[in-house]
C-alpha cells in the first residue's frame, strides 16, 4: 500500500475548507471495510485515504501545524498501513460498560494470536500486532493489525481462540475493496 507523503497533507486552513467532502468520501471508504466480527468486534482495514484523513483530523483537533508536528503524524500513521501483500487494520473492542469491558480485555489478552483473515481455500493468514498494546495483565481495547497474504484475496475475518471462535464472511464489496487494496502499489 501507498504511504502518505508529506505533501499530500493540507495546512489546517485548507482542511476545513473541504473537510466535509473529505469526511464523506473516508466514511464511504471505511464502510467497505469495516467487517464485524461476533457481538464486541470490528475491523477497520485501512488504506493511505482512510490514514490521511486521520492525520488531517489530528492535526485540526490539536491545532497543530508545524512541519515536525505533520512529519511526526505522518510517520506514526505510516506504520499502521500494509506493506506490500499485506492489509493494515484497526481492531476495536467494543463494549461500552467500563466494568464489563475491563473483564474481558483481562480475559482476551491473548486474543490478538488468534486473529486471522481466511482465503477461499481455507488458509489462514494470521495478525502481526503491535506489542506495545498488550499489558501484562490487560489487552488495548485499540489493536493495530496487518495480515501478511500476499495478493490472495480474503474471503472472512475470523478468530479461533479456544472458546470464542468466530468468523465473518466477506461480502463482495467487501472482498472487491480489500483486494483492490492488496494489488495497489
Amino acid at each position: 500500500m501507498k504511504k502518505l507523503e508529506l505533501n499530500e497533507i493540507l495546512s489546517n486552513e485548507e482542511y476545513l475548507k473541504h473537510r466535509d467532502s473529505i469526511r464523506n468520501d473516508t466514511l464511504a471508504i471505511k464502510g467497505r471495510r469495516r467487517i464485524h466480527v461476533g457481538e464486541h468486534l470490528t475491523f477497520l482495514f485501512e488504506t493511505t485515504d482512510t490514514m490521511r484523513y486521520q492525520v488531517q483530523e489530528m492535526l485540526r483537533v490539536e491545532g497543530r501545524s508545524s512541519a515536525e508536528d505533520i512529519a511526526h503524524e505522518v510517520a506514526t500513521y505510516n506504520e499502521l498501513l500494509g506493506d506490500q501483500g499485506e492489509l493494515g487494520c484497526t481492531l476495536l473492542i467494543e463494549i461500552d460498560d467500563q466494568l464489563q469491558r475491563d473483564i474481558v480485555l483481562r480475559k482476551w489478552i491473548d486474543l490478538p494470536q488468534h486473529l486471522y483473515v481466511k482465503d477461499a481455500e481455507g488458509n489462514k493468514y494470521r495478525a502481526t500486532f503491535d506489542e506495545r498494546q498488550v499489558g501484562d495483565t490487560r489487552l488495548s481495547s485499540v489493536q493495530y493489525l496487518k495480515f501478511k497474504c500476499g495478493l490472495v484475496t480474503p474471503v472472512s475475518v475470523g478468530l479461533d481462540k479456544p472458546g470464542l471462535e468466530l468468523e465473518t464472511e466477506l461480502n463482495s464489496e467487501q472482498a472487491s475493496a480489500l483486494k483492490a487494496d492488496l494489488e495497489a502499489a
